[in-house]
């Protein structure tokens, strides 16, 4: 795995790492967004062929996570689902049972249309509402609704455009920190991901993912950087990297 990068809040350490999650160090938690499990399973059920090992991939992915940082909780700031029950859910039920001694806090997003009854049976503590812990505040999207306190979302999928010395360019994933809030991006890689417009104090932390079917050719245009050599030299380990742009 490669290693996570540091990053401090409010005097709070923060390990933001390739695979799209941060681990807050004081808190021993794990911040993450958007794995809209479960929607590959409905995309084959609409007849759109997806393989089950992109499901597959994502949850090990996250219990890769857990093993390096060992955390005692998960703070989900949402659509930790895509929609109703399928197949992909009972697998995930499992994959919760073999881990029961860490807490999921979920904040509920838009997604998360599961009844009560099933999170209560899969051990998932759903917040509807904003959650505070320390100085951080969680929700789900910052769009609609602020934070009494510096806040971590998700919801957009935040992306940013990096141009090339030709007239193309590529979108990758990132990590947002404004001011007064942070976005993450999505956890789950059979999502798509949103351009955004930073502001000139913010902080960006762009995801190079392993495999190049995540990576969009766009046009070059105004107020997007311009990075050359940024993905790994040939022969190297195919690992998702993450490096500032600003």
């Amino acid at each position: 795995m490669v290693a996570p990068i540091s990053h401090r809040i409010k005097d709070q350490q923060l390990w933001l790492s390739p695979e799209r999650c941060i681990f807050w160090e004081e808190e021993k938690a794990l911040i993450l967004s958007d794995l809209h499990f479960g929607k590959t399973g409905h995309f084959r059920k609409s007849g759109i062929a997806v393989p089950p090992s992109v499901y597959r991939e994502d949850l090990h992915r996250l219990l890769t996570q857990i093993q390096y940082f060992q955390p005692r909780k998960l703070l989900i700031v949402g659509d930790l689902f895509h929609s109703r029950e399928n197949q992909e859910l009972h697998l995930f039920k499992k994959w919760r049972e073999d881990l029961a001694h860490v807490e999921v806090h979920l904040i509920e997003g838009n997604h998360d249309i599961l009844s009560k009854d099933w999170y209560t049976q899969a051990g998932i503590t759903v917040h509807t509402d904003e959650l505070q812990i320390g100085p951080f505040g969680f929700i789900h999207d910052i769009t609609e609704s602020g934070c009494s306190a510096y806040c971590f979302s998700g919801h957009i999928h935040p992306g940013v455009w990096i141009s090339g010395l030709g007239r193309q360019g590529l979108r990758f994933p990132c990590f947002y920190f404004g001011e007064s809030y942070a976005v993450l991006p999505a956890f789950g890689r059979f999502t798509g991901c949103v351009a955004i417009d930073p502001a000139p104090n913010a902080n960006v932390f762009a995801i190079i993912p392993p495999t190049p079917a995540e990576k969009t050719y766009i046009p070059r245009g105004r107020n997007r950087s311009t990075l050359v050599d940024a993905l790994p030299p040939a022969g190297k380990p195919r690992q998702s990297t993450i490096f500032q742009l600003q």
